[in-house]
């Protein structure tokens, strides 16, 4: 996302075993399925981060519609592609959101293997790195361009860890509650609204984050920001779960997303 939905994108998928969610792997969808799906899906949401960025800089100089146009775009997106690909491979999209699943499943509940694990990840850095590459050929733009938007301020990597943070207590508690149903619409709604409350605008997705280190846009982050944007993401990721332990501690099954179905 997270996104994914998860976008994550960030991202997330369903409340049943036939529509799953960020987190969500289906048993008995072939493994190369579920990582195509992870593939192209990271690669569809970047391309939609970036490549609404560029246009919305291209229409506009006001920074707030630019921001307006650009996380609009990411809501909708994200949205479509935790409907679709949810069901294959639980729309994860986010490394970040990988990791808390296969976490909560060696502690016992119900998450992704280390197998799926070791070829998730890959395939959602390659699909951003395409990702953004995609947008900027869309756009008749340098392939590869390494982005100039510095990100190292201590505030902004704050607002990164908050925003992963709660897509993770999201996600997890949607889960918790039996109500990852309704993870199309909640993992996208908030990270829509994470774009404008959060200072760093919400990246929430160290695959995304690495994607958008190749494109010199409004979307891009520069190369040297991207390990603190990583490393406070994974802190981020930390806490959620940690606060969805104690604030649904007890309440409904036992699970991680996988257990009903993540951008």
């Amino acid at each position: 996302m997270t996104a994914t939905e998860p976008a994550a994108g960030e991202v997330v998928a369903v409340a049943t075993a036939s529509r799953p969610a960020p987190g969500a792997t289906p048993p008995r969808t072939p493994l190369i399925a579920r990582t195509a799906a992870e593939l192209v899906g990271t690669a569809a949401l970047v391309a939609v981060v970036v490549g609404s960025g560029i246009q919305a800089t291209a229409l506009t100089d006001d920074i707030a519609l630019q921001l307006l146009a650009n996380s609009t775009a990411t809501v909708f997106g994200l949205g479509v592609l935790i409907t679709l690909l949810g069901p294959v491979s639980g729309a994860h999209f986010n490394p970040v959101v990988t990791l808390a699943e296969w976490w909560t499943g060696r502690r016992g509940g119900p998450g992704v293997t280390a197998r799926e694990l070791a070829v998730y990840v890959p395939s959602q850095i390659a699909g951003a790195i395409c990702g953004a590459i995609l947008a900027d050929a869309m756009f008749g733009r340098p392939l590869v361009k390494w982005s100039q938007h510095d990100r190292s301020a201590g505030h902004l990597l704050l607002g990164e860890a908050v925003a992963t943070a709660g897509l993770i207590l999201l996600i997890f508690g949607l889960a918790r509650t039996d109500r990852l149903r309704f993870a199309p619409v909640a993992v996208a709604s908030y990270i829509g609204a994470a774009y404008w409350f959060t200072s760093s605008t919400s990246f929430a997705n160290p695959a995304v984050t690495i994607g958008r280190a190749f494109t010199d846009t409004f979307a891009g982050i520069a190369p040297a920001s991207v390990p603190g944007f990583i490393a406070v993401q994974l802190v981020g990721a930390v806490v959620g779960l940690a606060l969805v332990a104690v604030i649904f501690m007890g309440t409904g099954p036992a699970a991680a997303p996988g257990d009903a179905e993540l951008s």
